[in-house]
């Protein structure tokens, strides 16, 4: 692939943007200065920097963000700020969009993704991916609360009732919750048919993936081979 094209697939503007990068001796490889913007390179395991700034070639983006409060996952927000302010541009430029919602005030694991087929696999309601949340409730937890969290609630507007695959409590206001559907304000309207209150909701885990230990609030980063295949472990249901 040459080089216009490969800054064009990561989203560094129009062809004619990714030209004048290169024009401009911005583009470089092992420090080395590209000029030529049909010069022809192996994308494979390629590394190369825009102003200083390393990028490794991927043909489709899988990230990872550490999701803050105050931010909604939406490219116009109407409250509050946009999770893509967190992300550099390139990501919006080659449609990057996040897979699934949180609500602006629930933090943890949020995916996000150019690539549709991975989109669909990790949103569909038939593909059954466990996400697992962490929930800080008003009131104590107890075992009827448990109890009817795991054999199912009946929600508003629902006309069957929706259980959690496992539902258990870390300390008397700390529930771990693992669901498989991801209806709107799910985990919240859980607990509240089960007669408790959601103060504060994060996202631990989704499929097979942690959210790692190591990533700051606010902050992303690309998922190698390894977690992919983690997070595609744990996934239930009919296809792949």
């Amino acid at each position: 692939m040459n080089l216009e094209s490969i800054l064009f697939s990561q989203g560094f503007g129009s062809r004619r943007q990714c030209r004048a990068l290169i024009a401009d001796g911005r583009v470089a490889i092992a420090e080395a200065v590209l000029t030529d913007p049909d010069a022809d390179l192996d994308v494979a395991g390629l590394k190369f920097t825009v102003d200083g700034i390393a990028w490794p070639y991927r043909e489709f983006a899988y990230l990872v963000l550490n999701k803050p409060a105050g931010y909604e996952c939406s490219r116009e927000p109407q409250h509050h700020l946009s999770v893509f302010s967190l992300l550099p541009p390139q990501f919006a430029a080659r449609g990057v969009q996040s897979v699934g919602r949180l609500d602006q005030d629930t933090t943890g694991l949020l995916l996000l993704s150019d690539d549709g087929k991975f989109v669909h696999a990790f949103t569909s309601p038939k593909r059954k991916v466990p996400k697992v949340y962490i929930a800080t409730t008003r009131h104590p937890l107890d075992d009827p609360q448990l109890d009817a969290l795991r054999s199912g609630v009946l929600l508003h507007g629902e006309t069957k009732p929706v259980a959690a695959v496992a539902a258990h409590a870390r300390d008397t206001r700390t529930l771990e919750l693992t669901v498989l559907e991801g209806k709107y304000h799910q985990v919240k309207r859980m607990v509240a048919a089960a007669g408790n209150r959601v103060e504060a909701l994060h996202r631990e885990r989704v499929g097979g993936l942690a959210l790692p230990a190591d990533l700051p609030e606010g902050a992303w980063q690309w998922l190698d081979d390894i977690e992919l295949a983690a997070l595609r472990s744990n996934r239930s249901g009919s296809g792949n």
